[in-house]
């Protein structure tokens, strides 16, 4: 029986480093860092949905650390050091072992306060902890703390995503018998194509739509072109009310998905005076979209400021 009440990505989370959906490369060299028995500080830095901290909570179970997590998003003061890391980093582990802090996205703690006292206690308890810190825009982390830890990239290019898309294709194919989910092929297929790398997504996405112990074909219509087209109408006729209920009917919907589709509609849809406006607008309320508490009011903000500032063919 489904159980929708449990988040698939935390009941599937792999537990090991061989069991992620990773390059070969990445695989090769977390598995060096088992094998030899030693773990470094070290910075994550990637697109959402990769992998980060599924890895770093791997690393630290194969290796038998103890280990802390703390979300830079929630818990991004200078409170936070002074308590909960000083306190799990100053202590010794009963079996003689590294303690390992988890920053998970640590690009959201304070560059003026937080993270430079964070590089102080890297040092200090140096003999005693490790830090893994993990962050989708490394550009937000200080360069004394890229300077104390290991950077590794998990962003990937297209050639390489093909067989990682393939390999969770088999992953999501046995969660779903697990769960007792009927789903079509194809469907499956495309919210891989549309979602990967962020695996993340598509597992949220899958298990959202389950209705009755089925995945509804709803997965692939909420983004598609008949919908944009309506939106566009909505941004081109300047009308704000209509734009407000389109956003609200499809509050689901990954607002980058959105931004994107406009986009490529762009050069159709749009006065040719007007794509440079429109593409800046789109820009950069696609990179507020990653940490702006409300992404509803922002898509409602990025459609308001391309109704006023584009002319629309």
């Amino acid at each position: 029986m489904n159980n929708l009440e449990t988040l698939w990505v935390e009941k599937y989370r792999p537990q090991k480093i061989d069991d992620c959906i990773l390059p070969e490369d990445l695989k090769k060299t977390f598995n060096a860092i088992v094998s030899g028995g030693e773990l470094h500080n070290m910075l994550f830095t990637g697109t959402a949905g990769l992998g980060k901290t599924t890895i770093a909570k791997a690393l630290c179970n194969e290796l038998g650390y103890d280990w802390l997590m703390i979300n830079g998003s929630e818990e991004s003061g200078i409170d936070v050091l002074r308590n909960k890391i000083k306190s799990f980093a100053s202590s010794i582990s009963l079996d003689g072992c590294l303690k390992v802090i988890i920053l998970d996205e640590a690009d959201y703690l304070n560059p003026t306060s937080t993270q430079p006292a964070l590089r102080g206690f890297i040092e200090e308890f140096s003999s005693n902890c490790r830090f893994i810190l993990t962050c989708n825009f490394k550009n937000r982390i200080i360069e004394p703390l890229h300077s104390r830890c290991g950077v590794v990239e998990f962003n990937t290019d297209k050639k390489a995503l093909v067989p990682l898309a393939g390999a969770f294709y088999k992953r999501l194919k046995s969660i779903l018998k697990e769960e007792g989910v009927q789903a079509d092929d194809a469907v499956i297929s495309e919210v891989i194509i549309r979602h990967a790398p962020d695996w993340r997504r598509v597992l949220n996405e899958c298990q959202r739509h389950v209705v009755d112990g089925e995945i509804l074909p709803t997965l692939l219509t909420a983004a598609g072109d008949e919908n944009i087209e309506s939106l566009i109408k909505h941004l081109k006729e300047k009308d704000f009310k209509a734009m407000r209920a389109w956003v609200a009917n499809n509050i689901g919907m990954d607002s980058t998905v959105v931004f994107r589709k406009i986009y490529d509609a762009l050069s159709d849809k749009c006065e040719a005076s007007s794509i440079p406006s429109a593409v800046l607008i789109l820009a950069d309320y696609s990179y507020k979209n990653s940490f702006v508490a409300d992404r509803e009011l922002n898509a409602c903000a990025c459609f308001t400021e391309l109704m006023a500032n584009v002319t629309w063919a």
